[in-house]
């Protein structure tokens, strides 16, 4: 297995040195912030963007809406876990080293790297963070892709890492998020909900100002036949939250 990408012929290394040998042609200053970027960075703005999303949700919407949304984004921690964690074996079994190894005249911009090369830990967790997020909130969850995506690039340029393995980390982040989602929000959601209630720890689900402004309003006129709305589709709610949250 660890033979999957040897051959200079084959696509995976020709895109290789296409996107690798981009840091050839562009000053030292860039491919220090790249590499930066590429290790940290993109991972650092993951984590803004979650809690962005949190402190955004917990002021919108009713209570319901929040407490669907705010379990949505503690999973996606959570997903980016399991993933890495399913990584592991997969990692084990390919055993796929890493180009520079096997290839010449890449520019290594980020050295050190000694472990196995397939999938790509890094496009692994910026997936499943993104596609739980996604879940969460649609807006955040997009945002959230394109650094994924940024990150996947990133891996390839910095010359640690085949096209397929980002692709293969992309796709288990992605799996684990969504397959484990409905599962892992039957188990947060009322735990959640536990937290609202309390009163020291209700602030992280819930705005207290939120709710004061909401009973400021006086309670809602619901007509005789008319259907309660679902969480994230009542008065105030965030059309962009996603409903697979609730």
């Amino acid at each position: 297995m660890a033979g999957l990408a040897s051959d200079g012929s084959n696509p995976d290394v020709g895109l290789l040195y296409d996107i690798n040998g981009l840091a050839g042609s562009t000053p030292s200053w860039f491919d220090h912030a790249m590499a930066f970027t590429g290790e940290y960075g993109i991972l650092i703005a993951l984590v803004l963007l979650v809690l962005g999303c949190w402190w955004s949700v917990r002021r919108r919407g009713a209570a319901e809406d929040s407490v669907a949304a705010v379990a949505g984004i503690v999973w996606a921690p959570l997903a980016a876990g399991v993933a890495l964690l399913v990584n592991i074996p997969i990692r084990g079994f390919v055993e796929r080293p890493r180009p520079f190894l096997d290839h010449q005249g890449l520019d290594v911009l980020v050295p050190g790297k000694s472990d196995y090369s397939f999938v790509s830990d890094h496009a692994t967790l910026a997936m499943a963070v993104a596609a739980a997020l996604f879940v969460a909130h649609r807006r955040y969850g997009l945002a959230a892709i394109g650094l994924a995506l940024a990150e996947g690039f990133c891996r390839v340029y910095l010359g640690v890492h085949y096209p397929t393995d980002v692709i293969g980390g992309l796709a288990l982040g992605t799996a684990v998020a969504l397959l484990l989602a409905p599962v892992a929000l039957a188990l947060l959601t009322p735990l959640v909900a536990a937290v609202a209630r309390s009163g020291r720890l209700g602030g992280l689900v819930r705005s207290r100002r939120a709710d004061d402004g909401r009973r400021a309003q006086g309670p809602a006129v619901v007509p005789e036949q008319a259907p309660l709305p679902a969480p994230g589709t009542g008065a105030g709610a965030d059309p962009d939250e996603n409903g697979l949250a609730a």
